[in-house]
């Protein structure tokens, strides 16, 4: 099924892409800017999940990478797990609370939920920067020795891109299936109308709790892996408060409830996100050029770029997920 689906092939297309630039003479430079715009992508396409899928805006996303980083690099260091073990099975870890917290957040609607989202984000914050064994505020940090399995610290930056771009590929072919199953017909009609949704059958509160753990996943396999790639993690940088509300400009910039909206609003907004950050006249004010720009797309292009291109080609919805 999926594999007769054009887009399924242009997102392999777009793997491919970011596994051969930066080998094309082994372009350093190039590879530490396409690991920040596929984890921009992958952050942006499982926020979707929540937010494009089921109508529920989840302003503490950024949580999950967090919890992510910190049991990945716990197991990784002080239990001298592997790498990729490590950010399975905190990927696994993370989903399973945010199961348990959905069942009992997703209760709330509106922006009941979007508060209670905030809540938990600044919880796990405090919680974390008080917690002796994750490093209290000061956090955890590596040792050259952690590389040296993976054959190095340069070896080891390389392998952890390669990963980064497999998760990233690994979101946007789990939203595309997700849209085109049953189960994502269930997540449309709670995101149109969820009390007309459950008279029809649908197990909102199943659904929404088995999406939002689903959308926990893989932001916490990226957090294992990119901290491990940074050699430290403290609750400041795990738990940035902007990190959640950046993500969903990305994801209005592109398109909510689309597979390549959500991709390219995390490209977009990451790429101006570099230049504003390493301007001298503009670092100041990104955040304010982000709010302004989320201000724009909202009263003029509700849709994202991806809406408006819809209403310009209608039959590029046959293509373009």
């Amino acid at each position: 099924m999926m594999l007769r689906r054009p887009f399924f092939w242009i997102i392999l297309l777009i793997a491919a892409g970011f596994i051969y630039l930066p080998l094309h003479g082994d372009n350093v430079s190039l590879r530490e800017d396409l690991i920040l715009i596929a984890l921009a992508i992958i952050l942006a396409s499982n926020l979707n999940l929540m937010i494009g899928y089921t109508g529920y805006v989840n302003f503490g996303h950024i949580v999950f990478y967090g919890l992510g980083g910190y049991v990945g690099l716990y197991l990784t260091t002080v239990r001298g797990w592997n790498l990729v073990l490590s950010a399975l099975v905190a990927g696994l870890a993370v989903s399973f609370c945010a199961f348990l917290f959905g069942l009992a957040v997703l209760r709330l609607r509106g922006a009941y939920f979007a508060l209670a989202t905030i809540g938990i984000l600044e919880a796990v914050h405090a919680f974390v920067s008080n917690f002796d064994p994750w490093g209290r505020s000061t956090g955890m940090y590596l040792s050259f020795e952690a590389y040296q399995p993976l054959g190095g610290a340069m070896h080891a930056l390389w392998i952890t891109y390669y990963l980064i771009i497999a998760v990233m590929t690994l979101s946007m072919i789990l939203s595309l299936a997700i849209k085109n199953s049953k189960f994502g017909l269930g997540l449309f009609a709670i995101r149109e109308d969820e009390d007309a949704a459950v008279v029809l059958g649908v197990n909102a509160s199943l659904y929404k709790a088995i999406i939002y753990s689903v959308s926990a996943f893989l932001p916490a396999v990226a957090g294992a892996l990119m901290f491990f790639k940074n050699g430290m993690i403290d609750p400041s940088i795990a738990f940035e408060f902007m990190l959640s509300l950046e993500g969903i400009v990305m994801l209005m910039l592109g398109g909510q409830g689309s597979v390549i909206g959500a991709a390219l609003g995390g490209t977009l907004y990451e790429k101006l996100r570099s230049y504003l950050l390493t301007s001298p006249a503009l670092s100041n004010f990104h955040l304010v050029i982000a709010g302004g720009l989320l201000l724009l797309v909202v009263l003029f292009a509700p849709g994202g770029l991806i809406g408006w291109l819809y209403r310009l080609l209608p039959r590029a919805r046959k293509v373009i997920e």
